[in-house]
């Protein structure tokens, strides 16, 4: 009876893992980003725009240009996961003064 949430759990992770696995080899998916599609859109309403800025900086491939976006949520992460666990210690904390007072 203690396994019921253990057995569940495998049984989505299985579930789950074999759609992927599915979709992955018999689907076909472009992965772009919303910044190609919305260069799209933007290029089928008015072939003449032009931007009112260019970037400073353009990384040298996608593949950096992903590694930065990685590193941007991971910190972002690291980030929130340090304030959230503040400030779980010091509710912790004053609970724990709060009964032994």
């Amino acid at each position: 009876m203690s396994f019921k949430i253990e057995y569940l759990l495998i049984a989505a992770l299985v579930l789950f893992g074999g759609i992927f696995a599915y979709q992955s080899i018999y689907s076909d998916f472009d992965f772009g980003g919303s910044d190609d599609k919305a260069e799209d859109m933007i290029s089928s309403i008015d072939p003449d725009y032009e931007p009112n800025s260019e970037p400073f900086w353009e990384p040298p491939s996608g593949e950096v240009e992903s590694l930065l976006f990685c590193l941007q949520g991971a910190v972002g992460a690291l980030i929130m996961g340090w304030f959230f666990g503040y400030y779980y210690a010091l509710y912790k904390v004053k609970k724990e003064s709060a009964q032994k007072v």
